[in-house]
Order: C-alpha cells, then structure tokens, then sequence
C-alpha cells in the first residue's frame, strides 16, 4: 500500500469524521455521568452502600470529590475533540483509561453504574484510536 499525499482540496473522510463526533459525544455523557455521581456522593452520603472491608476504603466523600472532578476534566476533553484540538485525542484516550480504572475501584459501591462506565470508556478509547486525525 503507498501512502499517498493529501491535498488541501481533500475532503474529510465521514467514518473519521464519525469516530471523532461520537467518541467525544461519549465522553460529554461519561464526564457528567460522573460530575452526577460525585455530586450524589457529595450531597449524600448515605445513598451508596458503604463496603467493609474494602482495601481502597475510601470515605464517601472523597470518592465524591474524585467523580465530580474526573468528570469535570473527561467532559472538558471531549469538548475539546469536538472542536478539533489534535491534543484532545491522546488526552481522550488516557481519560477514558482513567475514568475505567476509578470505575474499576468504584465496582462494590455501584456494580451497575461501574459496569457501564467502563463499557463507555472502552468504547470512547476504540474511538479515538480508531479515526485518523489528519483526515478529520
């Protein structure tokens, strides 16, 4: 296969251009799914099950805090996809890694929540890697 030069005259092709709309649309909804839940946990302290027991036994609160900017920073980003920023898909792709490992941490609290979150970061982190930024 030759690679071939692109000109300015190029159009951008609709299945990258597609990556791109939908993994950032994805992480709109992860990061204030994630700012929800942290203001939940924030707000009230005694609408998740508290885990015995659990070796990252962190207080309520402080899982709050780290949702609420997690999702702050991951909504932030697929912003950023959405308008084009070339920064914006490497950083994508190690929030959604981010985001899928405190779901990870986050499973006794909300197994059903966390389940989902992290079929949303795999799916945000196959669509930024799989469209090409040079023809968006």
């Amino acid at each position: 296969m030759v690679a071939t030069e692109r000109t300015p005259t190029d159009e951008a092709s609709p299945w990258a251009t597609g990556f791109a709309i939908f993994a950032s649309m994805l992480m709109i909804m992860l990061g204030v799914l994630h700012a929800i839940m942290g203001l939940v946990a924030l707000f009230n302290d005694e609408f998740y099950v508290r885990v015995q027991h659990y070796t990252f036994d962190l207080d309520i609160t402080g899982w709050g805090w780290i949702h609420l900017i997690l999702g702050i920073v991951v909504a932030f980003a697929g912003f950023a996809i959405l308008s084009g920023q070339v920064w914006a898909r490497a950083v994508g792709i190690g929030l959604a890694l981010l985001s899928a490992i405190n779901n990870f941490f986050w499973l006794p609290y909300s197994p059903v929540w966390s389940f989902i979150a992290i079929g949303l970061a795999v799916l945000v982190i196959w669509a930024l890697s799989r469209f090409n930024v040079d023809t968006v």
